[in-house]
């Protein structure tokens, strides 16, 4: 059943070979990932476990989880691929968590984890995960994808509006950077509206302090799963389809669009061994990330790319181990700053998706469908809007584009 796993293209880099490829601008895209994933996606933790009554222990356990058990999938797989593998956790999956919460307890939902994990380990190892994603065009899959990443472009303007003292200098910086290649080849562009911002929430006396707390390690809770029919029916195939589809689908078109070949099967089949040791602490299973993937691939030589995914990797294990003291020095920084950064990071990405969407003459008319309905962000089932944009693209794609599916076909 293993011999679907696709193995490695070559020997993994040696420490010499990875310090010779490593620089300023894969540290920058790492840092930005990171930042990126310790943010907002952490809120969204915070508030799911909040809500549903889960103590500061649990949540701590929960955060400490994805960040160090997927930070340390990231390194081992990015390093023997030799190509940005960021790891994460399924945000789609995370929210659908919230209501079942509100009626079964927590130690029913970790079973249904458990469930998850062995589902996408058995998926993965089976070949079928590859198969599903090759059948699926890639204009409609990027045009979902799109859809997921558009709220990063439209949050600059919104951060502009919001906070222009914070926003305005650092989009001058990027421009000005970007705009003159020998200023953007010593300082990459994101870098410099990361410097700028900090500098302006710095004399403008921004931080939040009561955001800050003292030094403190994580202490993970191994949590006990109860088997439950009720949490089993409601979570697993939801759980599944946001890991398997949505998630990693993302990732993969993501790593595609950017001329890396993401090892489908592997990928799911890691994911469900990172899921199983994620629900013993308590958290959601893993993912082969979009978002995150994207700023890795941002900007930089294609062959050296992996050394953002191992920075981002190593600060996700720091993060994990001393979650609670890197949290408080997120959420002292405002929020249009975060905002501000992780849009300008995703602006050629978000341009490369439309162009992988609309740009090749083919499945436009499913490519826009899956675009419209995931920025609709309306979900049905416990199931994310991203799910159905591509259910919705491929079924119009399939009703009035059949000439390109016959391309398609006479091609592969």
């Amino acid at each position: 059943m293993l011999a679907h796993l696709e193995r490695p293209a070559g020997p993994a880099p040696g420490l010499r070979r990875i310090l010779d490829d490593f620089g300023l601008t894969y540290f920058a895209n790492g840092l930005i990932g990171f930042i990126f994933s310790a943010t907002g996606p952490v809120a969204i933790i915070l508030s799911v476990g909040t809500r549903g009554g889960l103590s500061e222990a649990e949540l701590a356990s929960w955060v400490f989880g994805v960040f160090f058990i997927n930070g340390l999938i990231t390194l081992a797989m990015s390093w023997r691929y030799h190509m940005p593998l960021g790891f994460a956790w399924t945000i789609p999956g995370t929210v659908l968590v919230g209501p079942a919460l509100q009626h079964l307890s927590f130690a029913e939902v970790i079973g249904a984890f458990y469930a998850t994990s062995l589902l996408v380990v058995v998926l993965g190892a089976s070949g079928w995960v590859r198969r599903v994603m090759s059948a699926l065009p890639m204009p409609i899959v990027m045009g979902m994808v799109a859809g997921v990443f558009l709220r990063f472009g439209l949050d600059i303007v919104r951060a502009l509006d919001s906070d222009v003292a914070i926003a305005a200098p650092m989009v001058a910086a990027f421009l000005l950077l970007s705009a003159s290649p020998a200023l953007g080849r010593r300082m990459p562009p994101v870098i410099g509206a990361l410097l700028v911002g900090a500098l302006a929430i710095a004399l403008l006396g921004r931080i939040d302090g009561g955001a800050l707390g003292g030094f403190a390690f994580a202490q993970p809770l191994v949590q006990a799963p109860v088997w439950s029919v009720a949490a089993l029916v409601e979570l697993v195939v939801p759980l599944a389809i946001t890991v398997l589809v949505v998630q990693n689908g993302q990732g993969v078109a993501v790593l595609k669009n950017a001329r890396h070949d993401a090892p489908v099967n592997t990928v799911a089949f890691v994911s469900g061994i990172g899921a199983f040791f994620s629900a013993m602490v308590g958290a959601v299973s893993s993912c082969l990330t979009g978002p995150t993937n994207a700023l890795l691939t941002s900007s930089g030589e294609h062959g050296r790319q992996y050394t953002a995914a191992l920075t981002f990797g190593l600060f996700g294990v720091l993060f994990g181990l001393m979650a609670p003291t890197f949290t408080g020095l997120m959420l002292a920084a405002p929020k249009e700053y975060i905002m501000v950064l992780g849009g300008l990071a995703m602006l050629r990405v978000l341009q490369g998706a439309f162009v992988a969407s609309f740009g090749g003459g083919r499945f436009t008319l499913g490519a826009l469908v899956s675009l419209l309905v995931t920025v609709a962000d309306i979900g049905m089932f416990n199931i994310g809007a991203a799910f159905w944009g591509l259910v919705a693209g491929f079924g119009v794609s399939w009703l009035m584009e059949k000439q390109d599916f016959t391309a398609l076909a006479n091609r592969t």
